[in-house]
């Protein structure tokens, strides 16, 4: 089935690689034009490599090249007055907008949360949380004014909807964005707007594909790597998989942002090769 998103044009935060970038090309693929925001630089606490203005231009280039247009800035979703100016902007030249990803977010490392200093705490709810309120708070009034309702869709995690320990600020937010989404879903469905988190266990992105990760999770070995990693994190899944790759993820975007999923509201929708069984 093709076009499933066609003539509909979707904003995505954290577009420059990983998830979102994956999320802007899916979209795309099936008819979607698209408004790509990025920070595009890194996170003091966070062990994942800084994404760069060049991968975002690749993002928008990669959309270029399936016919769609796409709109970029360089935002950080902390910032409300920068994500409004850039999805007035995109709404103005792309003329209307009827899907909101909420992707972007930061992993840090951490420690017990009665140890874990202030600065990382509030740097990850910030982001995590209050950005995913900021960025959706920015694009509703489009959706509102276009009058023919859409789909915001919001990436928490598989920490979303348990615990793990050591990590106790980046759970409170993805726990805190199922609040965030039942309530828009609540305040929205009025204006046939749909509301929904998706729930991702290990995603093979720089995210967790980066030295620190694998050093966190095999300390006992000089030079860790993916084949080091991989059956700690199979042993969170009952599937026998180790991780799954942001097409996966982006598949459960698109289906949200379809018609597909028209009466779909208000859900967690896992994709996790069974964790959350565990």
């Amino acid at each position: 089935m093709a076009g499933r998103v066609d003539g509909k044009v979707a904003f995505i935060t954290g577009a420059a690689r990983g998830q979102g970038r994956s999320h802007a090309v899916r979209l795309a693929e099936e008819g979607a034009d698209i408004i790509a925001v990025d920070i595009c630089r890194g996170f003091d606490d966070s062990p994942a490599p800084p994404a760069t203005p060049e991968d975002l231009a690749e993002t928008a280039d990669m959309v270029k090249n399936l016919d769609r247009r796409v709109v970029t800035a360089e935002v950080d979703v902390r910032d409300f007055a920068a994500l409004k100016s850039a999805v007035d902007s995109g709404v103005e030249q792309l003329g209307r907008l009827d899907i909101i990803v909420a992707n972007a977010g930061i992993g840090t490392t951490g420690v017990k949360l009665h140890k874990m200093p202030e600065a990382s705490w509030n740097e990850t709810l910030d982001v995590n949380l209050g950005g995913v309120w900021k960025t959706v708070k920015a694009g509703v009034p489009h959706l509102l004014a276009g009058g023919r309702g859409g789909s915001v869709i919001i990436t928490s995690s598989v920490g979303g909807l348990k615990a793990y320990p050591q990590v106790g600020h980046y759970i409170a937010a993805k726990h805190g964005v199922v609040g965030l989404m039942r309530t828009f879903a609540v305040e929205l469905g009025q204006h046939s707007i749909r509301v929904n988190t998706i729930h991702p266990t290990h995603v093979n992105s720089p995210l967790l594909m980066n030295e620190s990760t694998y050093r966190l999770f095999r300390p006992d070995l000089e030079n860790p790597g993916p084949d080091d990693l991989a059956p700690i994190c199979q042993s969170f899944h009952f599937l026998p998989i180790p991780w799954v790759t942001p097409a996966d993820i982006s598949n459960a975007v698109l289906f949200l942002a379809s018609d597909e999923a028209r009466y779909i509201t208000g859900v967690t929708l896992p994709v996790d090769a069974g964790s959350l069984l565990k």
